[in-house]
């Protein structure tokens, strides 16, 4: 029986060595720096950001330099998504498979107090779009082996990442080579997204905060307004809206919406065209029945102004929701993204 317990104990130790061997996995770091790009913001931003970073099997124990995806996370989320997501699973499979070389992936922390930065430069909240494209890659190339040059920079992104990935690629056209946009967020207005969401109302009338925060759109629109149209001297929420109500009628500010539709990525490729085309890859997708009933839209509407314009991308409607098609072994990230990528890099 001893003899017998010895052979199975040797034989599992075994069986464990032979699986860590076969199934090398990476590594996954948090790292904490101040983001010059926050700091001394107006809006009261915390300008200490997270970073949640993947580094690849064989990373700590060779020398060799690697290109990287930055992933940008959606509203009302975090650096934590690597890990929600366990895109780490997936790389590693992806690597161990050769479906891709290895890589590293950051992803950065770029919540704000109401959710989200939608990665854009404000002068209330702070300079987001400059965080990701100057301090976020600074920080990575400064204490990482990459290959520090825009043919090996991917940028990506879902929902209000999506948006910001494909705004920062027209922006930053020297820092990144290529962007896969996943369900981009208010690229335009249209369905919901319109003057007529109740979330507007909401945020007129409003007692407190928990009101908006009990709204999806009211907390998304509201957190839009703060970005896209800042008003130091409006508390308590130090910002202008696009409608206002009185009763039952409701005004347009025009001068509101010119600043929220300057920084709408379907207004901005107009000015952006030539750095549209320097890209090496550009690629958007999203779902069929998307909650969010804008995305479908205004994505077909992103991609067949592209298309007008001769920029060279990929464009693909599936099966899915806003986010059910993301994660796992068969989801967009493992079977999409990080294929795209790697063709790019090549």
């Amino acid at each position: 029986m001893k003899t017998l317990m010895l052979i199975s104990i040797i034989s599992l130790a075994g069986f464990s060595f032979w699986w860590m061997r076969s199934h090398k996995k990476g590594k996954v770091l948090s790292r904490e720096f101040i983001a010059s790009a926050i700091k001394g913001n107006q809006g009261g931003e915390d300008p200490k950001r997270r970073l949640t970073i993947y580094l690849p099997p064989g990373y700590e124990q060779g020398n060799e330099r690697y290109s990287v995806i930055y992933y940008l996370h959606g509203f009302n989320a975090n650096e934590s998504e690597l890990n929600n997501m366990r895109m780490n699973e997936l790389l590693d499979a992806a690597i161990e498979e050769q479906r891709i070389k290895p890589v590293i992936l950051v992803v950065p922390g770029s919540s704000t107090t109401y959710g989200g930065s939608f990665y854009s430069n404000s002068s209330l909240t702070g300079a987001w779009a400059d965080y990701i494209a100057k301090d976020v890659v600074a920080y990575v190339d400064q204490n990482f082996r990459t290959l520090a040059d825009k043919h090996h920079r991917g940028l990506a992104g879902h929902s209000m990442g999506g948006n910001g990935a494909l705004k920062i690629s027209m922006l930053f056209p020297d820092v990144f080579g290529s962007v896969y946009a996943l369900s981009p967020s208010v690229l335009n207005w249209g369905e919901e997204f319109s003057y007529n969401n109740k979330g507007f109302r909401i945020i007129q009338t409003a007692k407190n905060k928990t009101d908006i925060f009990n709204d999806l759109y009211a907390n998304i629109l509201l957190d839009m307004a703060r970005t896209y149209s800042p008003n130091a001297q409006k508390p308590p929420y130090y910002a202008e809206l696009p409608v206002e109500f009185n009763s039952d009628s409701m005004q347009v500010r025009t001068d509101i919406v010119a600043l929220w539709e300057k920084q709408f990525p379907m207004v901005m490729m107009e000015e952006h065209l030539a750095d549209l085309k320097g890209l090496s890859g550009l690629k958007i997708d999203w779902g069929k029945d998307d909650e969010f009933p804008h995305i479908p839209f205004t994505c077909l509407q992103f991609s067949k102004k592209l298309k007008e314009n001769g920029i060279q991308h990929e464009a693909e409607e599936y099966i899915g929701t806003h986010g059910n098609m993301l994660g796992g072994a068969n989801g967009r990230i493992s079977l999409q993204m990080l294929p795209f990528f790697d063709q790019q890099f090549k």
